[in-house]
């Protein structure tokens, strides 16, 4: 998989904090996205082709129950990437959370994990939105054989603080997380996996918030909460 480094960061290979061009960015955010989209967009072009090929009722049943899943995984993907990484209305606008907590759960249904998502309704300003989604993707790499994550938002709508709690087998705080979402990538290369908390930090930082993950007991606790 392609990485990208900045030119600063290549001319000087100590750690630091530096942003990557919007370039590069918007590429490996387009990456990220297409890397969750391609298993069940392929998983319909093989249904597909069963259907062609086959001439077995039971094939076909079972092909067509491949292809009605996995277009509604995808479906459920392209929607939660449009409000974790797309505009998601103009600048100040704000989202119900039961419209963040409808995606979440969708994509969810994808993933080993169990899911809960503990919020007020409410309208809230849109970064925030994404921040807790993107949190999301990182609950998930932080249990990657599955178990369960719970999302809690408290606080005022203009100024929450998310908790995620991640319990799993082998739960762990994703990959650099502590280098990645602060921006310091001098010394890491950043894919379409490295990415996710990169752009998490960027979030947090537009919306005032610090993002921490520690480990409590076995399980990972991941939060963002206001700066004071």
């Amino acid at each position: 998989m392609a990485t990208i480094r900045t030119e600063a960061a290549m001319e000087h290979p100590e750690t630091q904090t530096v942003e990557l061009a919007a370039l590069d960015l918007a590429a490996l955010l387009c990456s990220r996205v297409c890397h969750d989209i391609i298993s069940p967009v392929g998983a319909i072009n093989n249904g597909l082709e069963v259907l062609d090929e086959e001439n077995s009722e039971e094939m076909k049943t079972f092909a067509l129950d491949l292809i009605r899943k996995s277009a509604r995984q995808a479906s459920a993907k392209l929607q939660f990437a449009r409000l974790a990484f797309g505009a998601a209305g103009s600048a100040g606008a704000e989202i119900d959370l039961s419209d963040a907590e409808k995606v979440a759960r969708g994509y969810m249904e994808g993933e080993k994990a169990s899911f809960d998502w503990i919020a007020p309704r409410a309208l809230m300003p849109k970064n925030q939105v994404k921040l807790v989604l993107n949190l999301v993707l990182l609950a998930v790499a932080a249990v990657p054989r599955g178990g369960s994550i719970t999302v809690t938002i408290e606080g005022e709508p203009k100024n929450p603080s998310f908790t995620l709690h991640c319990s799993g087998p082998t739960a762990r705080i994703p990959h650099a997380f502590e280098r990645l979402v602060p921006g310091e990538i001098g010394e890491v290369p950043v894919d379409a996996h490295a990415v996710q908390p990169y752009y998490a930090g960027l979030l947090a930082r537009a919306c005032g918030m610090t993002v921490a993950a520690v480990f409590a007991g076995v399980d990972v606790v991941i939060t963002a909460l206001p700066k004071a």
